[in-house]
């Protein structure tokens, strides 16, 4: 198992869900043995699992993530390239390339597009490998974008990075002394912000696929239930959070 592989075996043991389960199972192997202890861990495992499925704690979770930097805004500046980082999909005959694409890339690329339009001069990189797809993400995003209108002589895929540092790595000797925008969602800019500029590269953030929306609001009251959509949140806040420790370890 070489060293990628296991940082993101370790990343997914980390989240939320599996330690709960974990704990869940150890809470009932114990209560065999040491009632009082098995007890106290279902309960403690039970409250977790309420708290990241609640939508003001995920909420909580997710909001200094996003609240980094503005969505892109129309610029009368020249800009050279448009940088969509990528995300995941699935190859299935049946479906075109767009509908190939798992949400997060879905987002990258129509953003991407968003501001293509808005600067047609403007070369598009799709990058991204998978690991379980003979595709690579980059490949497949790139194809959905000619789907969509984009003429394939606009679009670099970059196919070889397996995560967002190596995105920065592979990208940027196309970067240099250029301007570009980076697409990606909006918790996960912070994180690669930091990456690009770490290669000497100025970025212009272009954030989306925001979960949190009209945060001033009232909060409707059914919003108060906890719901599988708010762990999701949680567990992407989480694993967000997770990857900007490592950053900072490493540097």
């Amino acid at each position: 198992m070489d060293l990628f592989f296991l940082k993101k075996l370790i990343g997914q043991l980390l989240m939320p869900l599996p330690i709960i389960i974990i704990a869940l199972c150890l809470g009932l192997f114990l209560l065999n043995y040491k009632p009082k202890h098995g007890r106290i861990i279902l309960i403690s495992a039970t409250c977790l699992l309420f708290l990241f499925a609640f939508n003001p704690v995920a909420s909580r979770l997710m909001k200094p993530l996003e609240a980094h930097y503005s969505v892109y805004q129309p610029s009368n500046d020249t800009l050279d390239y448009i940088v969509i980082l990528g995300c995941d999909h699935t190859s299935d005959e049946r479906l075109t390339p767009s509908q190939e694409l798992k949400i997060c890339s879905l987002q990258r690329l129509v953003e991407g597009m968003r501001i293509a339009k808005l600067h047609p001069q403007a070369t598009i990189i799709t990058s991204g490998w998978s690991s379980h797809d003979n595709i690579p993400n980059a490949e497949k995003v790139k194809q959905a974008a000619i789907e969509l209108g984009i003429e394939a002589e606009q679009i670099i895929a970059e196919s070889r990075p397996k995560d967002t540092e190596d995105e920065a790595m592979y990208i940027a000797p196309l970067l240099i002394d250029k301007t570009f925008v980076l697409v990606t969602n909006a918790n996960h800019m912070p994180r690669s912000m930091t990456y690009f500029e770490n290669q000497g590269l100025t970025p212009i953030p272009a954030p989306t696929g925001f979960y949190l929306k009209d945060v001033d609001g009232d909060m409707p009251f059914l919003e108060y239930f906890p719901q599988p959509n708010q762990l999701e949140k949680s567990q992407i806040a989480w694993y967000e959070t997770l990857g900007r420790i490592w950053q900072w370890l490493k540097s």
